[in-house]
Formats: C-alpha cells, structure tokens, sequence
C-alpha cells in the first residue's frame, strides 16, 4: 500500500463542465442589435458622405471661380458664350466672339486643362475629326458634382452633327458633361440655336442669325452667346451677382445624357446644356433634382440644403431653394440697382 506524504495535496476535484459556446436565443439577440446598431448608423454614415461631396462639389465650383479671375486679369472680360450648340471650340481661336465653342471651353487653360483645349489644334481632316472627337467624349473631373456622378462619357441625346472647321458631320456617341452652368441673367428665353454652319460665316458681323428673333440685350447675366462682359459692366458689383453655379437635372436622367439641357458636350457653345437663367416665367424658380422631372432653364442641385452659386468677386454661397423670386432675379441681373441682403440666402 503506498502512503502519501502528507505535504503533498490532493489533486483537485475536477468541476462540471460548461460549453464556451452561444445558445441559440443569445446568437439572435446579439444579431439583433447589431442590427439595430448598423440601422442608426448608416443614415450618418450617408449624411457624413454628402456632406464631404458637397463640400467637394463648392470646392469645384472655387476653382471655376479662380480661373474665371485668371482670365479677367489677362484679358479685362469674362470669357466668351460660344456660337451655338453645334460648335464644340476652335483650338486656334481664343477666348472673345470669334471663339464657337463655350465658355467653359474658353476656362480650359485656366483650370490646368489647356492640354484639352488644344485638341485638334494645327490638324485637318482625319487627324483633326479624330481628335476634336476624343475631346468632345474627354471628361473633367471638376466640371461634375460628386453627389450626382463620376466624371465619365456619357451619352447624349443629340448625336450631332457637331462642327469644326473644315468638318460639319462630326457625329457622337458618348461625351462629356458638366453640372454647371454660367449665369445668362434674367432672360425668359435660351434660344438654343446650332449656330452658323461654317467660321466665315460666324465671322461676318451682318450674319441674319446674330441678330434675328433675339435681343441679346435681354441676357443681363455675364456670359452668353458672343458676350464680352467687362468687370465694369458689373454696376451691381461683384459680390451681389452671379456667375456660375449648380444646374437643375432630372434625378433620374444623370447617366442617361438625354435630359433636356443635359445632352451635349460641355464643350459647346451658347446653349442650356452650360448656361442656365434667373427668370421665374418658363420653369419658375430653382429646385432639388426630382426623378422623371425635366427642366433646362433653371439653376438646381442633388442637395438637401440647397444649390451652390459662384459669385462674380469668387467666393461661393450656398443658396436655398426657396429664395425670394427678386432676390434670385436681382442676383443674377449685373446692373438692376437692387440691394440686395445676402443674409437672406
């Protein structure tokens, strides 16, 4: 028989053993509140987004703004509206009346993008169909608001023909677009005109086309069709009138490229797809994108809070959809003498 030694325990009773496992109730449970959890989550996660997006979307808007200023101080004027929808900017021309293509065309060099700008420039022919094609479909990231889409070519809704010189039949499938327009006053009408179908045709000051059925005198904005509005034009001043901002679209047409005043290329010359109007008489004032709503005259954004606006002196508001109809129009006419409150906005 063998004795223990009493300094030496005894072993420990062993104890009942318990799972480390979840019953099935507790695995639910803890599902559940996660659940819960994520659902009170996610809207902030989505609102913290949109916030960043819009804070993007008036930083876009800034540098419009900056290269706007560059131009004036190179040239004393804003730059020119282009010639029509048909004309998608002549490389070899500059930035005044004898340009065809947009004004955004014309800010090509002063947002970093001459590269674009000069598409085409010096070629005939094939050559120069090709590349003035590559530009038309060429997207710019600043020119779109990141709480509508990416920057990408698009299609669009007219095919074309789109023209340069030499070349009338430049047909598309795909181009870029942009979420901003130039403010063209309080002008009731856009007339949205292809433009004169060659440049000696556009060159001669009695072209019927610059002066039938329209009265350019109505666009109180600073950038329309042939325009060549100085700083001093701005009696108003340059803190209380517009210069660009966010446009209307339909929120369900964003990718589609069809949307009326959204089924060009940016690049092109006076029309709706680029320059938007003050006037409450067409399409009443500006508004929240809505799905299945068309309207190519106003100003507008994605946003809850409102649309984003560039001022001629380069700062950027942020203005509610509800503004004061005088207000709205006072701010976009450069010299009606209103005072206005930018308070109110």
């Amino acid at each position: 028989m063998v004795r223990r030694h009493p300094s030496i325990a005894s072993p420990p009773q062993s104890l009942p053993h318990k799972s480390g496992g979840f019953t099935l109730v507790e695995l639910l449970v803890v599902i559940a509140i996660i659940g819960i959890l994520v659902s009170l989550l996610l809207p902030a996660v989505q609102s913290a987004r949109e916030a960043a997006r819009g804070i993007q979307c008036k930083n876009h808007l800034k540098q419009v703004g900056l290269a706007m200023h560059t131009h004036i101080s190179a040239f004393e004027r804003f730059t020119s509206g282009g010639w029509g929808y048909q004309w998608v900017g002549e490389p070899e021309r500059g930035t005044d009346k004898s340009q065809p293509g947009g004004w955004l065309y014309n800010l090509l060099d002063y947002l970093e993008e001459g590269n674009i700008r000069g598409f085409g420039e010096g070629l005939t022919g094939d050559a120069r169909r090709e590349a003035i094609l590559r530009r038309i479909a060429m997207p710019i990231e600043l020119l779109s608001c990141p709480s509508r889409r990416s920057a990408a070519p698009f299609p669009i809704g007219y095919d074309g023909p789109y023209r340069t010189n030499g070349i009338a039949d430049l047909t598309v499938e795909l181009a870029a677009h942009t979420d901003y327009a130039v403010n063209l006053g309080d002008t009731v009408e856009i007339w949205p005109k292809q433009g004169p179908r060659s440049l000696a045709a556009g060159d001669n000051i009695n072209y019927r086309g610059w002066f039938k059925e329209r009265n350019l005198e109505q666009h109180s904005g600073v950038c329309y069709q042939r325009s060549e509005i100085k700083l001093k034009e701005l009696t108003d001043g340059t803190t209380y009138t517009y210069m660009c901002g966010e446009k209307y679209l339909s929120a369900s047409l964003y990718d589609a490229g069809a949307a009326s005043g959204d089924d060009e290329s940016l690049y092109t010359g006076y029309s709706d797809e680029s320059g938007r109007t003050v006037s409450f008489v067409r399409q009443g004032g500006p508004r929240r994108d809505r799905p299945g709503l068309e309207l190519n005259y106003i100003f507008g954004s994605p946003h809850a809070g409102g649309f984003n606006m560039t001022m001629c002196d380069g700062s950027v508001r942020a203005v509610n959809f509800n503004i004061d109809e005088l207000t709205h129009r006072s701010l976009g006419n450069r010299h009606d003498g209103n005072v206005i409150d930018l308070e109110s906005l």
